[in-house]
């Protein structure tokens, strides 16, 4: 357990100020940085999914995807709040869950991914409404989303809880759909890209349904 956490640390904290780089930075930097992230991600897919009739699907499905992934980031008149508010919530939704997992165990929740229980799936919950709020407490994201929606700091709240709610639940279901076609085709991770994550897939499988989720979400409410 120590090795394969050391080895998810170093990853992370590497990824993390690059990905950070390029989300900043934007135009021609955040759009190289998907494109390379949509390749990989394309090839692990038709890696993953073989001969299989579902595999001309699933390479639409990601174009979709990155599409949002591009709308979120280079929309909203270069704010790039929402972007990382999306991210947040997927990776500290993978860290509660890797965490709360290990510590607790417990029942498991589904056959399909025999790693996730009931209490990674809370720690999920959990880490993420925590990571969110205190990151809405360092910027201005609140604010502007009050103006925006016309909301009291109560109601505002609310949105924003219920929004790491559902996002958090789409993250886990995602990761769990990759799983299932990874044990449908006998192979324990997408790729060996990322040391103590296996393939890109492997890292970013909440987050490909999320970012669509998300961009459908804040359509409907006009944003």
């Amino acid at each position: 357990m120590s090795e394969e956490f050391f080895k998810r640390l170093l990853s992370t904290l590497v990824l993390v100020p690059l990905s950070f780089f390029f989300i900043i930075n934007g135009s021609h930097y955040f759009n190289f940085f998907i494109l390379i992230l949509f390749i990989i991600s394309a090839y692990e897919w038709l890696q993953l999914s073989k001969k299989n009739i579902y595999k001309i699907s699933g390479i639409f499905f990601l174009i979709l995807s990155f599409y949002t992934v591009y709308c979120l980031r280079n929309q909203l008149n270069g704010d790039y709040l929402y972007f990382i508010l999306i991210l947040l919530i997927c990776v500290s939704t993978d860290i509660g869950g890797y965490i709360f997992g290990k510590l607790f165990r417990g029942p498991k929740l589904t056959k399909i991914s025999p790693k996730k229980t009931y209490a990674g799936a809370l720690g999920g919950y959990f880490c993420s409404t925590i990571f969110v709020f205190v990151f809405l407490n360092y910027s201005n994201f609140t604010q502007k989303t009050s103006i925006i929606f016309n909301l009291s700091d109560q109601k505002i709240n609310i949105f924003i809880f219920l929004f790491i709610i559902i996002i958090s639940t789409i993250s886990q279901l995602g990761d769990i759909i990759i799983s299932y076609f990874k044990r449908k085709n006998k192979i324990k991770n997408t790729g060996k890209i990322i040391p103590g994550h296996g393939g890109l897939l492997d890292r970013i499988d909440g987050m490909i349904f999320a970012y669509p989720s998300s961009y459908l979400i804040l359509k409907i409410l006009h944003l």
